[in-house]
């Protein structure tokens, strides 16, 4: 693929804040000059991620990540960085020059842009088919308004589509626009060839027919993938005719674990008093959306994961469960619970007392937002969850059934973090029981000895995450090529001398990656080609190297005399270079001496020399 050129790269960050970048993925809060919110990158309660926008860089005091606009979209999107530029671009309409010309052909676009289009395109085209005039359209309209009621305004705000029996004509649509062959096959919308070949219109077999279409979107907005739901149009040699629910395969632009069905919307409308709503189906989310209950979001069709409580815990820390009060359901929220304690989330679970069913689509439809206060006046607790539905009826409980039922709850209690939170749940277990007898104590002994037990229990240290030599290290334990960086970075004009007269290269470390950088700099300012501290994409080979400049450029030092620090770093460079030759040379001194050797006179001489270069170290003089 052609390259960017650097002109390009600059103008893109120039005109794009990394702050209405962030913002799509991190919830941040003004703290003085700065934002602050929840890594993204690791899992933590109090934040420590913060937002430079003046200089355009990030950084995370607790696991160290650190970058600029580009790096953020590549590591959250886990894109290659000429993907991140190109998105970026897209997004907010930087025009792009590449070195060979005008830019890449559609051939030669990544893959995973190509997708994103090619799904873009599709939602529309299915949107239309849904208002069209033809049969399909007609049936898919009168399904959304009659027998699903739903007001045909939600239909547009979702872009909802249809399918007709055939498939229609997506497949000429994509061809004539002239989507690889590779996007084709890859997209999940049709069943494609095995053989390598060419592929022609009617090979495309539609994966998706006579079925009401719902656009999946990422949690920034971008569709990704369908949602097919059954009709009656759904033709007989559908492979999956039975199954009401249809999702697009799992491609490169989408994994159905990895995402929650309305999250790009809800995010903008949780804050206090205002938790996730996490129903089972995207209909219970959108009939939530049509009566005003904006913060419901849906799991794919699958049981949750840790990758998508991780998402909402970006966002916000409290989550209510609303699923259907069956069997079905209840073991989906056992299911969540562990996985959401672990989280770090605070969950609460919306029912109804004495409902055997309860559908949120219906209990909305007929109800409206009021039934939102009325379930949430009657919300359970993780404790009177498990009460509920977990523990049996103490009049009628066997012991087998009470010994199973606690073992559930230790399950449950284990996923929690929190030493003080385990207490005070194993403390309500004996209330919960009608067991006065039984002390908390002895639920905290019986529980130690359930995580004893376990196969999977086993005491852990957190791995120490990689910094890069960020400006977080302790000075002691800093190498001195850090420093050295550090003031080529905020005073250039330190670069010159340091590069032509002070430091030699052999001193400089190259095994982390300040060291590497540092000789990098240094070069540029010895050819007089130092580019400035804000166009160095091009001298920056690694993610590490990358993350170590964007930690030190992340604020500006407090340093009363950069001229001492420099001097430091250049007498700790020197001794670190020069102090091992000093002490080889001095035992084969030693050792010659011992042999009455005749050939000293030039070991000794080196040894006084390099003894004078330890007394003298390189002094930068005044600059100015």
């Amino acid at each position: 693929m052609p390259a960017i050129k650097p002109s390009s790269l600059r103008d893109l960050k120039a005109r794009v804040n990394l702050l209405d970048v962030v913002a799509r993925v991190v919830s941040v809060r003004k703290v003085g000059a700065r934002f602050r919110g929840l890594c993204p990158f690791h899992q933590e309660k109090t934040p420590s991620f913060y937002v430079n926008p003046d200089n355009g860089f990030y950084k995370c005091f607790g696991c160290g990540k650190a970058g600029d606009v580009i790096t953020f979209v590549r590591e959250t999107e886990s894109l290659t960085f000429t993907e991140a530029v190109e998105t970026l671009a897209k997004r907010f309409g930087v025009p792009l020059e590449y070195e060979a010309g005008a830019g890449p052909s559609r051939e030669e676009r990544s893959l995973r842009q190509e997708l994103f289009d090619l799904h873009e395109l599709a939602a529309e085209h299915f949107h239309q088919a849904f208002h069209g005039p033809g049969a399909a359209g007609a049936f898919m309209r009168a399904y959304w308004t009659e027998q699903r009621r739903f007001p045909p305004e939600l239909a547009d705000e979702f872009k909802i589509g249809a399918a007709d029996e055939n498939g229609g004509e997506l497949a000429a649509l994509l061809l004539k626009k002239k989507f690889s062959e590779e996007a084709l096959r890859q997209c999940g919308l049709f069943f494609t060839p095995r053989d390598a070949g060419p592929i022609a219109l009617g090979a495309l077999r539609h994966r998706f027919r006579g079925r009401l279409m719902i656009p999946i979107r990422d949690h920034q907005g971008r569709v990704v993938a369908f949602t097919a739901r059954q009709t009656d149009l759904t033709p007989p040699d559908d492979p999956a005719r039975e199954a009401k629910y249809v999702n697009s395969p799992e491609t490169p632009i989408f994994t159905k674990g990895n995402l929650l069905f309305n999250l790009d919307r809800a995010r903008a409308h949780v804050g206090e008093g205002r938790p996730f709503v996490l129903v089972e189906g995207q209909l219970d989310a959108l009939r939530c959306w049509q009566v005003g209950l904006q913060t419901a979001v849906a799991p794919q069709g699958t049981a949750i994961t840790d990758t998508q409580l991780a998402l909402l815990r970006r966002y916000h820390l409290q989550v209510e469960c609303f699923f259907d009060s069956d069997s079905a359901g209840q073991k989906a929220a056992l299911r969540f619970l562990p996985l959401a304690l672990k989280a770090g989330l605070e969950v609460r679970f919306l029912t109804l007392a004495g409902a055997e069913k309860v559908d949120p689509d219906l209990l909305f439809l007929e109800h409206g937002l009021a039934a939102y206060d009325e379930v949430r006046r009657r919300a359970l607790s993780l404790m009177g969850f498990m009460q509920r539905y977990v523990l049996p009826e103490p009049r009628s409980a066997t012991p087998e059934a009470t010994a199973r039922a606690i073992q559930q709850i230790y399950e449950v209690v284990a996923a929690v973090d929190s030493e003080v939170l385990q207490k005070q749940l194993l403390s309500e277990i004996a209330p919960a029981l009608g067991t006065l007898q039984v002390t908390p104590d002895a639920f905290e002994r019986d529980f130690l000895r359930h995580l004893r037990q376990r196969s999977r229990f086993s005491p852990s240290t957190p791995p120490v995450p990689t910094r890069g030599w960020g400006s977080d290290f302790p000075a002691a334990v800093r190498p001195p090529e850090h420093d050295l960086l550090l003031l080529c970075l905020h005073y250039e004009q330190f670069g010159k001398p340091l590069a032509h007269e002070l430091l030699p290269r052999d001193w400089i470390e190259a095994i982390h990656p300040a060291g590497a950088v540092l000789r990098r700099f240094l070069a540029e300012f010895e050819h007089d080609a130092w580019p400035g501290r804000d166009h160095l994409d091009e001298l920056l080979e690694t993610p590490e190297e990358k993350a170590v400049v964007a930690s030190l450029l992340f604020e500006a030092p407090e340093i009363d005399d950069p001229r001492k620090v420099a001097n430091e770093g250049l007498r700790r460079l020197q001794h670190r270079a020069l102090e091992p030759r000093l002490r080889q040379i001095e035992l084969e001194i030693a050792a010659k001496q011992t042999d009455v050797d005749a050939d000293i006179l030039p070991l000794l001489k080196s040894r006084s020399e390099l003894q004078r270069q330890l007394r003298q170290p390189p002094v930068l003089a005044a600059v100015g």
